[in-house]
């Protein structure tokens, strides 16, 4: 028996990575998926392999209309959601204050905040309707973690996790919960296309950032898509039937402190420090 027997679930930006990953441990887990993205061939190819709980829908989830669709085509073929994933986004590049454009800016508005923001809305409407559901939003550490992102990739992502607590105290007498999933260092295709690659050159350089990833958190190895995707399932799971309006961080321990030899150092050049000596 899967954990998700019986449910209907819709997952955005689903034909890599993150998105990709947690719609094939979906179907394993016995949901009927709906994959959305832009990229209408990998996605069609994708629905294929899945098998015939699974419905591929083109969407720019910067198009309030587009998320509509998505969810009135979700019912129209599985006849209502039980889960939501709102998993589409892109990353950002360090840079200083001074030099961020406000095309930029206002782009990231659109595709990190916005584009969650009427995901929220038009998921929870349909979920009313059907006796509620999860909804979960992918979030960062970089809403908390100074310097680990760009200045206006971690607002949005901050705004992000204010948002869902804002929303999940809304629509909890509906049984409608409302969470976030904050990742750390993550191997995906996420890195390659805030520096302007093309889908499949950032797909490509995943499997180059793990080793980079490896040394940045106190667990010794870089996070990876099953990571992010057995928490989603379990906030998406009726295991989780207790749990709103909360941020799970996923991120091998990189928030909570520092130990090892990078610690070490730390406290090596404290006490040469303390004690006058050259560093």
């Amino acid at each position: 028996m899967g954990r998700l027997d019986g449910k209907v679930a819709v997952i955005t930006g689903a034909t890599s990575g993150i998105g990709l990953r947690t719609a094939e441990l979906f179907v394993t887990e016995g949901a009927s998926v709906v994959l959305a993205a832009r990229r209408e061939e990998e996605g069609a190819a994708i629905q294929q392999q899945l098998g015939d709980n699974t419905l591929f829908v083109k969407t720019d989830v910067i198009q309030e209309e587009d998320i509509a669709n998505l969810v009135k085509a979700s019912v129209d073929r599985f006849g209502a959601i039980d889960a939501f994933f709102c998993n589409a986004g892109t990353g950002g590049v360090l840079q200083k204050i001074a030099d961020i454009e406000v095309e930029e800016f206002n782009y990231a508005v659109d595709i990190l905040l916005k584009n969650v923001f009427f995901c929220y809305k038009h998921a929870s409407i349909q979920m009313r309707k059907n006796g509620g559901g999860s909804i979960v939003a992918n979030a960062s550490v970089a809403a908390t973690l100074g310097g680990f992102s760009s200045h206006f990739y971690s607002a949005m992502k901050a705004g992000v996790i204010s948002l869902t607590r804002s929303v999940a105290i809304e629509v909890a007498e509906a049984s409608i919960r409302v969470n976030t999933v904050s990742p750390g260092g993550i191997a995906t295709g996420i890195f390659g296309k805030s520096r302007g690659m093309s889908d499949q050159e950032a797909d490509e350089v995943a499997t180059r950032v793990e080793k980079v990833f490896a040394g940045r958190q106190p667990i010794p190895r870089a996070g990876t898509p099953d990571d992010i995707a057995n928490a989603v399932l379990f906030l998406c799971s009726d295991e989780a039937s207790f749990i709103t309006a909360q941020d799970l961080i996923i991120d091998g321990g990189a928030t909570s402190g520092r130990w090892g030899e990078t610690l070490a150092k730390a406290n090596a050049d404290i006490r040469r420090a303390i004690s006058g000596e050259e560093a």
